[in-house]
């Protein structure tokens, strides 16, 4: 069972949350329709840059992200939660193919009580490593 939002930081939190996500879809080549229930409800909704997703593009994505294998570091700048609700703003630092990545994310979310994600709106900036961590 995933740590729910009212029994940690919300730093912690959301950094937490997309770290194992991303290392249990690593963690298994089988179906990934079961890593995405562990972590989003079955109604998920996610805007990404204006791109919607459900649970269906969810599971969709896994391949590429498996494909691709990346290492992930979620470094958390703000973040506040209201309730069943998080906003943050954080640097996503991944490192797939020989090649370093660093995106800033604004992240507006929706938890369920049990630390699945509900909702989602993120809009991302792809950042040079020098403005990572400003």
């Amino acid at each position: 069972m995933r740590t729910s939002l009212s029994d940690t930081e919300p730093d912690k939190f959301i950094a937490d949350f997309f770290e194992s996500f991303t290392q249990d879809l690593l963690s298994t080549d089988g179906d990934a329709g079961p890593v995405v229930d562990r972590y989003h409800t079955p109604d998920v909704v996610e805007f990404a840059d204006g791109i919607r997703i459900d649970r269906a593009g969810l599971v969709a994505h896994a391949r590429p992200v498996r494909k691709n294998r990346p290492t992930l570091r979620v470094e958390v700048h703000e973040c506040v939660a209201d309730g069943d609700r998080l906003a943050a703003r954080y640097t996503l630092h991944a490192t797939q193919r020989g090649r370093n990545i660093s995106t800033e994310v604004y992240f507006f979310g929706q938890f369920a009580a049990d630390g699945r994600m509900r909702r989602a709106h993120m809009t991302t900036r792809t950042v040079a490593e020098q403005e990572a961590t400003s």
